[in-house]
């Protein structure tokens, strides 16, 4: 009997010692459930003020480029949708970017309407959800202004305003999940990169930009007539806005304040930096001189290019990246007087050209975080083609049917009178300034 109790005590013993380590072998097995990081949460609040910041800066830098008598409607473009993007990515358009996967990874479920489920509690990662919503609602608010700048002089304000929530709603939402939702480029193998919308953001406006203007059609008197920016220091300083908050932009998608967020800062520095000059050197070779708005359009290439790009290159080929954006898409807005089409502000040539550059030179240029062509991996730059083409396709055709949509029920274009007298007065009765 005292054996047996003796083994029960030493049992009994051996378990109460082994309970608190299997409960610790169990807890390092199981994955650790995402807690809040309060310097994440910080800096992504930060990220998504500087990106709302680039909308006025968007604003300037379209209006200085505008006949004077059209500067308050182009601003107007970039402002409204501060209204009806921010409303519609609270209704519908959040859950359709990253809602529950639908149709194999084409568009997100209705789970997330009107920010279903979303707490105070919630997390995305190590930051709150509701931030990483608004984050990604700034980045659904500026897509649609950039494409503003190809159609700005000619549109109706009413036609801009229904095409932006349309063109939300069917374009950009559901790229978004393609890519950043858990949609099917993001489960290619390997998953397509885009650190911060080279191809969601800015392939989708600028080749969605070039669809619009073939239904829109030229400005009265393009190209003869002279349309020269009203007001280059406008431009100049919404370049510089655009510039700082694209740190919010690229740097914020690392959604974490660490070492990645670090890199995408730095990138963001180069990159447009080479950029600028070299579109300034390329201008200067071939018009003879260097001009203020050529520096101006070379910076925003290359933030621009960088965007898709961020995070995965090192600083040195973020250098190449830059000069690269710099000169293909000068040469890209160059080609627009050959060809004849408007693009108003070269909405095409810098962020659809631009853009695709960008989404292939991640491709190609990746090392950190991800390989691409240089590593040896091809595949890496297939899937970046993959998306290029699949993304700028799907933009283009859908863009084609709401442009075709609206032109045949409420009109696209302003009559021709009013175009002539301008459409600050005819579309808004009011005057950008009343200086006499």
């Amino acid at each position: 009997m005292k054996v047996k109790t003796l083994k029960t005590a030493v049992m009994a013993g051996s378990l109460a010692l082994m309970t608190p380590l299997l409960a610790l072998a169990e807890e390092a097995a199981a994955p650790a459930a995402p807690t809040l990081d309060t310097g994440d949460t910080a800096w992504l609040l930060i990220s998504s003020a500087l990106v709302l910041l680039m909308l006025p800066g968007l604003a300037l830098f379209y209006g200085g480029m505008v006949r004077a008598k059209n500067v308050l409607s182009t601003m107007m473009h970039s402002f409204v949708v501060m209204g009806l993007v921010a409303v519609q990515w609270l209704v519908i358009g959040y859950t359709i970017g990253f809602g529950d996967d639908q149709a194999g990874g084409f568009f997100g479920g209705l789970n997330k309407l009107m920010f279903n489920g979303i707490t105070i509690d919630s997390l995305s990662g190590t930051i709150p959800e509701y931030v990483f919503a608004m984050f990604q609602a700034m980045f659904a608010i500026i897509t649609i202004a950039l494409i503003s700048g190809a159609v700005a002089e000619r549109i109706k304000f009413s036609a801009y305003c229904v095409f932006a929530l349309v063109w939300t709603t069917l374009v950009y939402d559901p790229i978004a999940h393609w890519v950043w939702g858990g949609g099917w480029l993001a489960k290619l193998a390997p998953a397509a990169l885009d650190f911060a919308g080279g191809t969601v953001v800015h392939l989708s406006s600028g080749i969605s930009a070039l669809a619009l203007i073939m239904f829109l059609g030229k400005r009265r008197g393009f190209p003869t007539e002279r349309m020269a920016p009203h007001s280059l220091p406008l431009t100049l300083l919404g370049t510089g806005l655009l510039w700082f908050g694209w740190y919010g932009f690229n740097a914020g998608s690392a959604l974490a304040a660490n070492g990645t967020a670090a890199l995408a800062f730095t990138t963001t520095t180069v990159a447009p930096a080479a950029a600028g000059l070299a579109w300034m050197l390329a201008e200067w070779i071939h018009a003879g001189k260097p001009s203020a708005l050529g520096f101006a359009s070379g910076v925003v290439a290359g933030l621009v290019a960088i965007t898709p790009a961020a995070g995965f290159v090192t600083p040195g080929w973020a250098l190449v990246i830059g000069v690269g954006a710099g000169v293909i898409c000068y040469l890209a807005v160059m080609m627009k007087a050959k060809l004849k089409y408007d693009d108003s502000l070269d909405a095409f040539g810098i962020h659809g050209v631009g853009g695709a550059f960008g989404a292939l030179a991640t491709g190609a240029f990746a090392t950190v975080g991800a390989t691409g062509l240089i590593a040896g991996n091809t595949a890496q730059f297939f899937s970046q083609v993959i998306a290029v083409a699949a993304a700028g396709a799907y933009a283009f055709i859908v863009t084609c049917v709401i442009a075709f949509v609206i032109d045949k029920t409420i009109g696209l274009r302003v009559d021709k009178d009013d175009e002539i007298v301008g459409l600050d007065q005819t579309q808004h009765s009011e005057s950008g300034y009343n200086l006499f």
